[in-house]
């Protein structure tokens, strides 16, 4: 039976290696610190925390989230840890709430290998604090015991950890912060949480639909924690512009007119197993939603946390059968009389063969889970929208110019090196929540370090354009507009899909005058919006020649051409734009701009970091495994992508008559 603590309570814990879990509202950064007898942290190197997630029988997650799972193993702690204080602050510089009386109180649960739960304790009564200490495990007589600590600090983590003795506590927090903030651009982001106003939280900043419009229904949770786009009004009669034009009076509207209103079908029905006791059939569109292309993405996202899961229990077995092995080692290693005859061959022999058994038992457990996602992605992968597809999939040469904006993009594919043919794609809502940075740095990756510097930006240039003639094709005629910068005209060849299609707003801006000009009106464009959304003003008040369509700015070879005030203005897009519909696609050497020192991390920070060519920097929301991105590479010709683009630009010119 499960016991639910108060502060200041305890419980004995009847097993060794453990599960903490954490749930909270808002990104949390976790930690856990190695106390020895006299209450104290002995140094940082007894600090697990997302720049250093593993310690000797401890393991954090790698980045701030809403969910964490830490892995504790009692019995591998060093001699010297008498207690293991699980830790909790929220991140800082990252525009979240920043005292726990803003956000809901976490809780936490200590659970056994099996998932069943040993206790549970409800931080609550927390205001003006900014990181507490939520439990603690320790060492009385010979027994280890779970207590409910929930003592907040104020000052922050610089001030949890002054508290528990580490000397340079603020420099130890503000390293812990850092790790957190440079993660950001790693992290493919959970699926937006359902709100009663949509599924695109974000335009709570943006013009909102006239007064009088039907109230936007709620819809029940879909599994695998993605939420099911919002059920919308429907558009007005006889409206033929995109959305977000200002097609008459009143506010602009971007919200997306295409949901039902009614509850989500049920998912379709399992096929039978063939024989009995056999894993059941997979289905595509296995999974709630309001449609197929939502059943489909909700699935997708299913399959990527099953792989992170089941990938992360083997990994945690492994590490635990090499842990016993090793104690057991030591400890047959330390008797002397193991050292007289075969005693200690024997026993050094059956660590071993214990390692292997749980080794093997391990191996076999995942090689069934990935067996059922490969099954699972086989029949996924065909059902995919254009929109979801890889390139070279049948469905983008039957494509047509969309009537409706998609709810998700693929930008490419994620995998890791325990089944590097079992591949997810990689999903990102719509419209885009950050940008994109299409790393053309050699350092970008080791594949990248064998690349020569001018194909690599090559790479880096075809990617880019591919992922702008993705975003165009699954918008609606008038929805979406591309720019480009490019100061000295060195991606004129790689630009050239766009701009013989004539899908480009206008020519690629060159020469100082030309990116002044560009940056000028796109924040012109994000000033006005603004203005109009805080003001409630109605389209009539934004000039005529102002375009209401989904902006996306590309921008190739910084800082090569741009100055002071240009930098500025191009940090502002990133921060500001996305809220009304300017994105940027960077196509950049982060080394190029290093003259301007950290004054640029935020703007790193701010964009989703791709690559050109294979390479494992990006990082899931649950367990934090490094993943390889594969780009989405169009193939070889490139003829999809040319005939997807004269169907895009037929389709905008009579749009425009």
């Amino acid at each position: 039976m499960t016991a639910e603590l108060v502060r200041g309570q305890n419980h004995p814990l009847p097993e060794t290696r453990l599960e903490v879990r954490v749930s909270s509202g808002v990104p949390l950064v976790a930690a856990a610190s190695l106390v020895d007898a006299d209450g104290t942290v002995a140094g940082p190197e007894r600090l697990a925390h997302p720049g250093a997630p593993c310690l000797p029988g401890v393991e954090v997650s790698r980045q701030a989230a809403a969910e964490h799972r830490l892995a504790v193993d009692l019995d591998a702690l060093p001699a010297d840890a008498h207690r293991v204080a699980v830790l909790l602050a929220l991140p800082v510089g990252t525009g979240g709430p920043g005292r726990f009386g803003l956000v809901a109180a976490p809780f936490v649960a200590v659970t056994a290998l099996d998932g069943a739960e040993v206790v549970t304790f409800t931080l609550t009564g927390l205001d003006p604090e900014s990181a507490v200490v939520a439990v603690e495990l320790y060492r009385r007589q010979g027994a280890w015991k779970v207590r409910a600590v929930g003592q907040g600090y104020a000052g922050g983590l610089a001030a949890l950890l002054h508290d528990q003795g580490v000397e340079r506590a603020a420099d130890v927090a503000a390293a812990v912060h850092d790790a957190v903030a440079g993660g950001l651009d790693r992290t493919v982001a959970t699926p937006p949480p359902r709100t009663p106003e949509g599924d695109r939280a974000r335009r709570d900043t943006a013009p909102l639909a006239p007064a009088g419009a039907p109230a936007t229904p709620t819809s029940p949770p879909s599994p695998h924690g993605s939420q099911p786009p919002h059920a919308s009004t429907a558009p007005p009669a006889g409206r033929t512009g995109p959305v977000g034009a200002p097609v008459s009076a009143g506010p602009v509207d971007y919200t997306h007119p295409r949901r039902q209103t009614t509850a989500p079908p049920p998912p379709p029905p399992t096929a039978p197993p063939a024989t009995p006791g056999a894993p059941a059939a997979p289905v595509a569109g296995d999974a709630t939603g309001w449609s197929m292309e939502e059943r489909l993405y909700n699935q997708v996202w299913g399959m990527f946390e099953d792989l992170a899961r089941a990938v992360a229990a083997y990994r945690s077995a492994v590490d635990f059968a090499e842990s016993r092995m090793d104690q057991e080692l030591e400890h047959a290693l330390s008797d002397p009389r193991s050292r007289i005859g075969g005693a200690g061959d024997a026993a050094r022999a059956a660590a071993r063969a214990r390692c292997e058994e749980l080794t093997d038992r391990a191996k076999a457990a995942l090689d069934r889970d990935l067996a059922q996602l490969a099954a699972e992605s086989a029949v996924v992968e065909p059902a995919l929208p254009p929109a979801f597809a890889r390139w070279e999939d049948p469905s983008w040469l039957a494509y047509r110019v969309p009537m409706e904006v998609p709810m998700a993009l693929r930008l490419g594919d994620l995998h890791l090196p325990e089944r590097p043919e079992l591949r997810v794609p990689m999903l990102v809502r719509l419209p885009l929540e950050r940008g994109l940075w299409v790393d053309s740095g050699r350092r970008a990756s080791r594949e990248a370090l064998f690349l020569d510097e001018g194909r690599l930006r090559r790479l880096a240039l075809d990617t880019a354009v591919a992922h702008a003639a993705r975003l165009l094709a699954v918008h609606p005629p008038g929805d979406f507009t591309v720019r480009v910068i490019d100061p000295a005209g060195a991606g004129a060849a790689a630009f050239a899909p766009l701009t013989a299609a004539g899908v480009l707003a206008e020519p690629p801006a060159a020469g100082p005058g030309g990116v002044a000009t560009v940056l000028a009106r796109l924040t012109q464009r994000v000033d006005l919006v603004q203005m109009a959304v805080r003001g409630g003003a109605g389209a009539d008040a934004l000039p005529p020649e102002l375009d209401t369509a989904q902006q996306l700015l590309i921008v190739n070879d910084f800082p090569h051409g741009f100055d002071d005030r240009a930098v500025t203005q191009l940090r502002y897009l990133a921060d500001e734009g996305p809220a009304v519909g300017v994105h940027l696609l960077m196509v950049a050497d982060r080394e190029d701009a290093d003259a301007y020192g950290p004054v640029l991390d935020p703007l790193w920070r701010s964009l989703l970091r791709l690559t050109p060519v294979p390479d494992d920097h990006l990082a899931d929301p649950w367990v934090g495994h490094a993943w390889t991105y594969e780009p989405p590479l169009v193939p070889g010709g490139g003829e999809v992508l040319h005939q997807v683009l004269a169907q895009v630009a037929a389709a905008h010119r009579a749009w425009r008559r």
